[in-house]
């Protein structure tokens, strides 16, 4: 499809998807689902398409400076072990600590009569803030994500939400900047932007402690111009994000948690 053919289909074909499905779909379901439907059954994307998006990807893989190197762990610099309880720490009192707890009762489980096992406690137990941008231009919704480094991704960049920061990180414990675009979702009705998708994503229990993160999606007015910081971020339609699910390791779990919905 061109790009002028998207735009002029675009309403019209949604319209007539909005018409058929609205008899089947029931009056409690998530408002924008039918169109988060009808966006991934094509790629509307006016911006690039999906080759040119698994270039733009694995460029910024093979270019990425980033360097992790395995050290002992008492040569970690600004993390503290408790002589009395082994308990480790970071010595701002923020992020996370690693403790241990032992498990019993648990009969369904491999090991029934219980275990003892270390264990990973976000400071605050709410453990950050993951949002993702929706902007329509010309009318096509498109969401802004990032190719970002995290130390433990499979081959260092994976795709992630417009913003992925634990709360110690939006309170700059790192002595560090700010994460881009953290007012967006911190306060999204000091900007008059629309909240799509708003609540508290479980995650893994069995190596993080009582952790939960918030995810979010909002939805920016078109036209509303908004700086990019950098070319890491990149504007993908919603058919692009799921086929990129089909990449090994490309889409990190956060995006996932949160298109999950629709």
């Amino acid at each position: 499809m061109t790009k002028e053919f998207k735009i002029n289909n675009y309403n019209n074909q949604f319209s007539k998807y909005i018409e058929f499905n609205l008899q089947f779909q029931p009056s409690e379901t998530y408002a924008h689902r039918l169109e988060m439907q009808f966006e991934s059954l094509q790629d509307w994307s006016l911006f690039y398409n999906l080759s040119e998006i698994e270039e733009w990807f694995l460029d910024k893989r093979k270019k990425y400076p980033m360097k992790v190197t395995d050290i002992p762990l008492n040569e970690v610099e600004g993390w503290v072990i408790n002589e009395k309880t082994g308990d480790i720490f970071h010595n701002s009192g923020e992020f996370f600590k690693i403790h241990g707890i032992r498990v019993s009762f648990a009969t369904d489980r491999e090991v029934g009569n219980g275990w003892d096992q270390p264990i990973v406690t976000q400071i605050g137990y709410d453990g950050g803030l993951l949002g993702i941008v929706r902007q329509r231009f010309n009318g096509i919704p498109h969401y802004l994500v990032e190719a970002k480094a995290e130390p433990g991704n499979y081959e260092k960049l994976q795709l992630s939400p417009t913003l992925q920061a634990t709360f110690s990180n939006l309170k700059a414990a790192h002595k560090g900047r700010r994460p881009h675009f953290a007012d967006y979702f911190e306060h999204p009705e000091n900007f008059d932007f629309k909240v799509l998708y708003d609540t508290w994503l479980s995650e893994d229990g069995g190596r993080l402690h009582l952790k939960r993160n918030r995810g979010m999606l909002i939805e920016i007015p078109e036209g509303y111009k908004i700086e990019i910081p950098n070319d890491n971020f990149i504007w993908l339609s919603l058919y692009q994000i799921k086929e990129l699910l089909n990449k090994n390791a490309w889409v990190n779990p956060h995006i996932r948690g949160i298109i999950a919905h629709v």
